[in-house]
């Protein structure tokens, strides 16, 4: 019998993490000591990429990424409209413009040829979003940022492990971030990474994250220094050794994680594939999914009550599905700033009838199968 509730995510802790915590705990650098440096080379081993800095969350690894890359004032960043606020978020954090682009209707990631439509001589970046942990058209997108000229960042927080025409997510994009947060793929309970091949990027990042100061206590310590130079305004986004400790334990099982992921996206599909009510994300041939999420989406001429009905049909039984996500100019602060509905009207018909399934490794066949049970009766029942 299935344990109740159901999260649509939660993490996974065991004894090793936590002796790798207590080693912290027990040492002499809890912040800016070797576990960050032994976090970063890991991931950044795992990734295949040049450099990784490890940042508070994977807010602060967009925010750097903009500041990093020195846009600001009258410069536009092309942002799928599906996404987490954050995404977006980070472009007003640096006095910047989104501009939205819609979504493709079968995959759910950006619209490359939107996005190609909205470039401007004030357009300075093309964010990738790998919404559920399916890559975005990387290879298509650095094609597109290479023509103009411009940066290009990948959100790559539901996709580590993934893959888009045989390179990893983390490799393609100038910069690319990570979330560590509990339902992700491996916790840092909170955290981020970003990757670049990029040493002055990655310099700059390990610069501003710490205050714009360009030594930390431990590089001074072991320079026998007092003195450090504050040389940008920049911000405590570090991450602590702990937290980096838990990262390099969870690090090790994460293909395993991965492989489990994906076994349970596989009976989802089997399961509800030819389901007429439910639509179903397409992976590109080419592209290897994470599966932070296996989303579906209600069908039919009114999507969004039949959708709302079986969210709480669901919820009702113990299963807590979840929403991913309405489009980011919807919410209130965007429409102040003048963004109105009809923007992106794919992202928007896509929303409608979104919904989040249960998805994490140690999820159990049985359980799973208690969800596609319930899932199957509701659908009947309410669309």
């Amino acid at each position: 019998m299935a344990d109740l509730p159901v999260p649509y995510g939660r993490h996974e802790i065991d004894d090793d993490d936590i002796a790798a915590v207590v080693r912290v705990l027990r040492g002499d650098w809890l912040t800016t000591g070797p576990a960050v440096e032994e976090f970063e080379q890991a991931f950044a081993a795992f990734v295949g990429s040049g450099h990784a800095v490890a940042v508070s969350n994977g807010t602060a690894a967009l925010h750097l990424t903009m500041l990093a890359a020195g846009i600001g004032p009258g410069d536009e960043v092309i942002v799928p409209a599906l996404t987490f606020a954050a995404s977006a978020n980070c472009v007003r954090y640096v006095g910047a413009t989104v501009v939205f682009a819609d979504i493709a209707a079968d995959t759910l990631t950006v619209d490359v040829a939107h996005v190609a439509s909205l470039i401007t001589s004030r357009t300075k970046a093309i964010m990738a979003v790998d919404y559920a942990g399916l890559p975005a058209n990387l290879t298509v997108l650095r094609a597109l940022a290479d023509t103009y000229g411009l940066l290009f960042v990948e959100d790559g927080c539901h996709a580590p492990g993934a893959f888009c025409d045989g390179r990893a997510v983390g490799t393609v994009a100038d910069a690319t971030t990570f979330s560590f947060h509990p339902v992700k793929h491996l916790t840092t309970g909170e955290g981020g990474m970003i990757t670049t091949a990029s040493a002055d990027m990655a310099a700059r990042l390990r610069t501003l994250r710490n205050h714009g100061i360009t030594t930390d206590a431990r590089a001074r310590e072991q320079a026998g220094t007092w003195a450090y130079d504050m040389v940008a305004l920049g911000y405590n986004y570090r991450l602590s050794d702990m937290q980096c400790a838990l990262g390099t334990s969870q690090l090790h099982r994460l293909p395993a994680w991965l492989a489990r992921r994906r076994e349970l996206a596989a009976r989802y599909t089997a399961a509800l594939g030819e389901v007429p009510a439910l639509r179903l994300q397409a992976i590109p041939h080419g592209s290897t999914h994470a599966f932070h999420l296996y989303p579906v989406r209600v069908c039919g001429d009114k999507p969004a009550p039949a959708r709302a009905a079986l969210y709480t049909a669901l919820r009702t039984h113990g299963i807590l599905v979840n929403v991913h996500y309405r489009p980011v100019y919807l919410h209130s602060y965007y429409r102040a700033l003048g963004y109105r509905a009809g923007l992106c009207p794919v992202a928007e018909a896509a929303y409608d009838g979104l919904l989040s399934l249960p998805m994490w490794p140690g999820l159990s066949d049985d359980t799973q199968d208690m969800v596609i049970d319930a899932l199957l009766a509701e659908v009947v029942a309410h669309v």
